[in-house]
């Protein structure tokens, strides 16, 4: 186990933005994360993070390996081989409870246009979907032949309730658990005709399905380029042969490549895009709940839609990811961290200049407080989650806590920013502007309180095990896991007393 040292080391970067980078410190009293271990397994970048269980999680990237590991020792339990290629996606593909082989999968997709399906932690029960056959990577027995991905696949998804899983790439196929290719959209093949399987979809060469969630009614979401499109998956029946695929809308109201989707509670899913823009979707309707176009816009049209300002330069507005609870979204917009209150309908805080360079991922952390603490007062707003995590291109993971802000004077949104308070329509002759001052008010701030160094370049994501630790993982080919210092010790001290009782050196006065 490594000690490291905190703060020191980093300064900002030379920032022109008048919101100047929060630092902090050597005494980080409430940074908990002051041990580390490196882990090396990796020749190339490491892009992706999935847990496993309680103690083990999977590490993949552009060396078109998977390491499984285990989060309280760091060892290396596992290394699956097989992609020639950079890994493009990675999910698990949980047990059913009435299948008689209870053994997780590894979902696994690449570049070079595979997808792995790993049994876990068995590493001889390895599979490939690929061009040819299934194979077992122990004993290069064949196992059976499946149809081949005509491009590489992006995004892969779980739909446990229909147990079975998409990859999206080009098209859009759905599998079962057996490795059964059911139904699969595309474009026109060629020489016009369309396979049984094929349904006309005009994907354009350069528009790849980049990120696919699963909504009510048997329907599922597919971001590609510009576009989501909802597609209906319909089970088989009496008077058909299998399951089938059907496009039942195209929303076209993002002006740039989306780059992030996800659900945000029954009632609602957002997306973001490059250009900054963030949309509030209804997840039954499909209707736009709330928008947002740029200021930097050169042609803005009226919407009779709320708008959500992201008032930054039109290169510094990028939405890479956002996570969200029942109350809150979390986005990671640019440099900077916005939280935003559905319960609300507007944003309770916001740092504008969280990092040096572009935020890759942000979460939140469970709350440490006992319900009769003097912070249980922000359960009204933010239930449990007082800190969030972030890390960023510039090498740096960073922990921020959520507080109450004791000023007398209204303090107004940064101009530009998230400039909503319902989902109704605009009141454009604005007749109350004291009152929307206020109604506008930062409640919060996201005050820095852990700043981790240790990584030399752009940190990917991270995974938070609440016994573990922290694990990070970044394009300088290391992984590591960030522990608690205090319980480290404890847990050290309880070994040594344990080792001395049972060698009877330890004698305990009556």
């Amino acid at each position: 186990m490594l000690r490291w040292l905190i703060g020191g080391g980093r300064e900002p970067q030379g920032l022109a933005e008048k919101s100047p980078l929060q630092t902090i410190g050597e005494e980080q009293t409430q940074n908990p994360y002051t041990e580390l271990l490196v882990l090396k397994a990796h020749h190339d970048i490491v892009r992706f993070l999935v847990q496993l269980d309680d103690y083990r999680f999977a590490s993949a990237g552009d060396d078109g390996i998977v390491v499984v590991w285990n989060a309280q020792t760091g060892e290396k339990l596992l290394e699956l081989n097989g992609h020639t290629q950079k890994i493009t996606a990675i999910i698990t593909l949980p047990s059913l409870e009435a299948c008689e082989e209870k053994n997780q999968l590894i979902l696994t997709a690449s570049a070079d246009r595979t997808v792995i399906i790993s049994l876990n932690p068995e590493p001889s029960e390895i599979a490939m979907v690929t061009k040819g056959p299934v194979w077992d990577c122990d004993t290069g027995r064949q196992v059976q032949k499946v149809s081949c991905f005509q491009s590489t696949v992006k995004c892969l998804a779980v739909l446990r309730r229909l147990d079975v899983w998409l990859s999206g790439g080009n098209d859009l196929c759905m599998w079962n658990r057996k490795l059964d290719l059911l139904c699969k959209t595309s474009h026109l093949s060629d020489t016009g005709k369309k396979s049984s399987l094929w349904l006309s979809v005009r994907f354009y060469s350069m528009n790849w399905i980049s990120a696919l969630i699963e909504i009510p009614k048997n329907c599922v979401v597919a971001a590609v380029g510009k576009e989501l499109i909802i597609f209906r998956l319909v089970a088989p029946t009496e008077g058909s042969l299998g399951w089938d695929i059907l496009e039942v809308k195209r929303l076209l109201d993002h002006q740039d490549n989306i780059l992030s989707l996800v659900n945000v509670n029954d009632l609602s899913f957002v997306t973001g895009s490059h250009v900054g823009e963030l949309i509030i979707w209804d997840i039954l309707d499909w209707t736009v709940q709330a928008c947002e176009h740029n200021f930097w816009d050169p042609s803005p049209q009226l919407d009779t839609q709320q708008e959500i300002k992201l008032c930054q330069k039109p290169n510094d507005v990028s939405i890479h990811h956002f996570t969200w609870d029942e109350e809150n979204i979390f986005v990671a917009v640019g440099r900077g961290l916005y939280v935003y209150n559905l319960q609300m309908k507007r944003v309770i805080a916001c740092q504008k200049t969280a990092h040096d360079s572009s935020v890759l991922h942000v979460a939140k952390l469970p709350n440490r407080y006992d319900i009769g603490s003097p912070w249980c007062f922000l359960s009204l707003i933010c239930s449990s989650d007082r800190q969030l995590i972030s890390c960023s291109e510039d090498g740096s993971v960073r922990i921020w806590e959520l507080r109450e802000k004791q000023q007398l004077a209204a303090e107004p949104v940064p101009t530009g920013f998230f400039n909503m308070w319902g989902f109704g329509r605009v009141n454009k002759q604005a007749s109350h502007p004291v009152k929307k001052q206020q109604e506008n008010a930062i409640l919060f701030s996201l005050e820095l309180i852990g700043d981790l160094i240790g990584h030399s370049s752009s940190v990917e994501m991270f995974l938070y095990f609440e016994d573990h630790g922290l694990v990070t993982c970044s394009a300088d080919h290391l992984i590591i896991l960030w522990k608690n210092g205090e319980r480290e010790s404890g847990l050290r001290s309880l070994k040594l007393f344990q080792k001395l009782e049972e060698n009877g050196d330890l004698y305990l006065a009556v």
